[in-house]
């Protein structure tokens, strides 16, 4: 086998935005959403149609990554417990069900925190990896949680400008490939804006068979190159969601494996969700050819975590 190139030397030349915002920020490319940028996103919307964009979770088969665990949810109390006598009436007689869940906190649509991933025993904007030991001190999801991330979200439809449903496994989308679907949709990234794109796979997965999906693991999605992070950094890309478990070709043809991971949301600060439900909204943009819309997310606001799920809304 040989041997996989150093993302370190992939990336050399690569553009950072460490120290942009200072030497304490942990927020990265969200800063760019100013209250200026919000408001003009608000004039993507002129239907009011909605679309949620999270995927349902703890239905015991849900789209993860291979080697994490199934959400599992639990009933702590329900009508069972007042029947058996474990739980008494309340006075005036009410009754209630209660209950948990223990998961994976990318086990679901999420957003990474900048800290996820890194190279160089270097976190976004050069805080040391081991500041993630037991607890991510530094590049948490929360600053993100804390601030949400609101502005112009563009979509990508990837599996209809290539014909197809979904996307085959290792499916490489070339910076060629993102101007030319961005000319056939006829619509502009614009600075500051949130991209969508969309490759069909969630969507299948609930279609497919687990083994045949899970068979020879390398995701579709964004491919890296010089070209096509620069494009990101020119253009002050704000967030990268896709419907996808790793957001990007997981495993880049130099045997690398998250490449475009280190070089934009460790270098470049820019925000990943994955695992996003796109569909819906894909089908509603190819009738009647609206590809950009106000998009809005809150994480779920855990201290020290690497990521946190999320139930994006697209307003069109």
């Amino acid at each position: 086998m040989t041997e996989a190139a150093n993302v370190r030397d992939l990336l050399a030349n690569s553009p950072t935005n460490w120290g942009r915002w200072g030497d304490q920020d942990e927020l990265g490319a969200v800063n760019i959403l100013t209250p200026e940028l919000v408001l003009k996103a608000v004039g993507s919307v002129r239907s009011g149609k909605v679309f949620t964009l999270g995927g349902e979770f703890g239905t015991g088969n849900d789209p993860i990554w291979p080697g994490r665990a199934q959400t599992q949810r639990y009933n702590t109390q329900d009508r069972s417990s007042y029947t058996a006598g474990k739980k008494v009436t309340n006075p005036g007689g009410t009754e209630y069900a209660d209950d948990y869940v223990a998961m994976f906190l990318q086990g679901a649509t999420h957003y990474d925190a900048l800290g996820h991933v890194w190279y160089d025993d270097q976190v976004y904007n050069g805080y040391p990896a081991s500041s993630t030991t037991h607890g991510m001190e530094k590049a948490s999801v929360l600053p993100i949680a804390r601030h949400g991330i609101v502005g112009r979200g563009v979509l990508l439809d990837m599996a209809r400008h290539f014909g197809v449903d979904y996307l085959d496994k290792g499916t490489a989308i070339g910076l060629d490939d993102v101007l030319a679907c961005l000319e056939k949709q006829k619509v502009e990234i614009g600075k500051g804006s949130i991209l969508l794109v969309r490759t069909g796979e969630i969507g299948s997965y609930y279609s497919r068979e687990q083994g045949e999906f899970y068979a020879d693991f390398i995701e579709p999605g964004l491919n890296f190159s010089p070209e096509l992070v620069q494009w990101f950094a020119d253009n002050d890309v704000v967030s990268l969601a896709t419907d996808t478990i790793g957001n990007e070709r997981t495993v880049h043809e130099s045997g690398a494996a998250f490449v475009l991971h280190a070089a934009l949301m460790r270098n470049l600060g820019i925000a990943f969700a994955e695992i996003l439900s796109l569909d819906a909204l894909a089908a509603d943009c190819a009738e009647d050819g609206q590809y950009d819309f106000l998009y809005s997310a809150g994480p779920i606001k855990i201290a020290n975590a690497t990521g946190a799920p999320v139930n994006p809304i697209a307003v069109k």
